[in-house]
Formats: structure tokens, sequence, C-alpha cells
């Protein structure tokens, strides 16, 4: 069955949960990225790289990312206007 796009971060996030414990023993601070409807995955130093690993073995992929061991995948520093 193919998930729909809408729910891609919904799909992502259980899947990841299920791998959770394993990924952060063995693979803290790399990417994993998630074909949300096969379940396969990729892990990479890098986003880009995880994703372009993936593709190519499942060229329809539909992908969810995750920095193992971190909240969010990416840093966004504040910035203030005075």
């Amino acid at each position: 069955m193919a998930v729909k796009r809408e729910d891609i971060p919904a799909v992502g996030e259980a899947m990841y949960e299920q791998m959770r414990a394993e990924m952060e023993a063995t693979q803290w601070g790399r990417m994993v990225v998630i074909d949300v409807n096969s379940g396969d995955y990729e892990i990479a130093d890098d986003d880009l790289t995880a994703t372009l690993r993936l593709c190519e073995r499942r060229p329809d992929a539909l992908t969810w990312g995750e920095l193992v061991g971190y909240p969010a995948p990416y840093y966004m520093p504040q910035r203030f206007i005075i």
C-alpha cells in the first residue's frame, strides 16, 4: 500500500520509533533516511548521501529523514533584529 504524501511524517516517525534503540546504540549523530513505502533505509553522515543511496535502490521512494539521537535534523540559529 502506498503512503499518501500528507502521511509521510507520521509514517516516517512511526518507522523510526521502531528502530530508534538500535540506531541510537550504533549510529548516533548520523542521518537515517527511510522509504516510508517499503521500510528500506540508508544511513550516512549526511542526508544527501543517505537519500541518494536509498534512491539508487528505490527510485520511487517517499523519504523521511531523522538525525539519530537528536530531536531535529538541523539547527536553525535565531537571529535578532535590533
